[in-house]
């Protein structure tokens, strides 16, 4: 166990500055996100770790019953299915807005698994009966404080940032009673992140491409453009991928902020990653490229202005795929340098080891949603 807190502290340390990249959040990783998890007493069968708020949970046993609810539960799904306990440790999941897909994939007996909606309250909550309750950790307030008034353990996690994710993974190693299975996934992690810091290592500002990651929307009819916090995920990515993210200094909210056509001609950026969570970012590019108004920017002109890739997830977002979203933009950004890089072979590598996957499902069920997007064609056959 001493070993296990060892090597999860040193690829902290190690993780830390690939995170940062200019980014002051990442660059200084608070106390609570660095903190190893505390793991279990050997005397009984009890659990105590740390969770992502810096607070001490205990449980008696280990959980058997473990509801995941709250907004953007799905990511927290997803990185508890990295476990291969989890497919009989969770008992309930609350419907979710993106991803829902992905579940009967990795777990045949998804559908035998409570659905609570995606707004159960406490009670709700309550009458499954669970023995933990993990939330995103911003849902502390609003929905963590009464269900643990009710007498109901809850676990938060942040799984935010590449730092953060480190660190959860080692909290859900311990919940899941598989630190070993944490170990393996960190190091998975790491060692694309580090394949990724070497490449770029060493670049001048002038070799890192201005870049700009917009999040197409059309609720009601009307095309919207918006723009992520400095903090975030998609920021983090586009720097630790060997670019500068042109739109850090206009984001002035706690999400993501809505820019004109006007804006993004005075960033005019060498590269436009496009993201769309609902519909197909394919065509949410071909819409942006068709806009008149956007034929001036030198990203249209030069036909940088991409898709960023999705399956049932887009891979931008803080969920298990960004280790993949930082690997195809890296390659975009940076192709000369990751010409060698196939994400086909990616996806593949990344679906077996992280989900134990065959290759099959992952051909019939993933591979032919990244059709629009994936740099090369998908046929494996020669």
């Amino acid at each position: 166990m001493k070993n296990f807190i060892r090597i999860l502290t040193l690829s902290l340390l190690l993780l830390a500055p690939l995170s940062a990249c200019g980014s002051p959040v990442a660059a200084t990783p608070t106390a609570a996100e660095t903190a190893a998890p505390v793991p279990a007493g050997d005397a009984d069968s009890s659990i105590t770790v740390t969770d992502a708020l810096g607070r001490t949970v205990t449980l008696t046993e280990p959980p058997s019953r473990i509801v995941i609810a709250g907004k953007a539960n799905a990511m927290l799904v997803d990185a508890a299915y990295l476990f291969p306990e989890a497919a009989t440790h969770i008992a309930a999941i609350a419907k979710a807005g993106q991803g829902s897909d992905f579940l009967p994939i990795v777990d045949p007996d998804a559908a035998r698994k409570l659905s609570l909606e995606g707004d159960a309250g406490p009670e709700q909550i309550a009458a499954a009966q669970p023995d933990l309750v993990i939330l995103k950790s911003f849902m502390a307030g609003k929905l963590g404080a009464p269900i643990e008034d009710l007498g109901i353990p809850v676990l938060y996690l942040d799984l935010e940032t590449p730092g953060q994710y480190v660190r959860d993974l080692g909290t859900l190693g311990i919940v899941f009673q598989d630190e070993a299975r944490a170990q393996e996934v960190i190091d998975f992690y790491h060692s694309r992140m580090e394949r990724v810091r070497q490449g770029v290592d060493g670049l001048s500002d002038e070799q890192r491409p201005h870049v700009l990651v917009l999040q197409h929307s059309a609720k009601g009819g009307e095309t919207a453009y918006n723009v992520p916090p400095a903090s975030w995920m998609q920021t983090q990515l586009v720097e630790m991928a060997g670019g500068r993210p042109v739109w850090t200094d206009a984001q002035s909210g706690k999400g993501w902020t809505v820019v004109g056509l006007e804006q993004i001609a005075a960033w005019d950026p060498q590269q436009i990653y496009i993201v769309d969570y609902f519909a197909d970012p394919a065509e949410a590019v071909a819409k942006f490229v068709a806009d008149p108004n956007a034929q001036g920017l030198q990203a249209v002109q030069s036909g940088q202005v991409f898709a960023f890739p999705k399956d049932t997830y887009s891979w931008d977002q803080p969920d298990p795929r960004w280790i993949l979203g930082l690997t195809w933009l890296a390659a975009h950004i940076h192709p000369e340098i990751f010409a060698d890089v196939d994400m086909r072979q990616e996806v593949q590598t990344f679906y077996q080891s992280l989900y134990g996957l065959d290759e099959a499902a992952i051909n019939d069920q993933l591979l032919p949603l990244l059709d629009a997007t994936l740099p090369q064609p998908l046929s494996t056959n020669d």
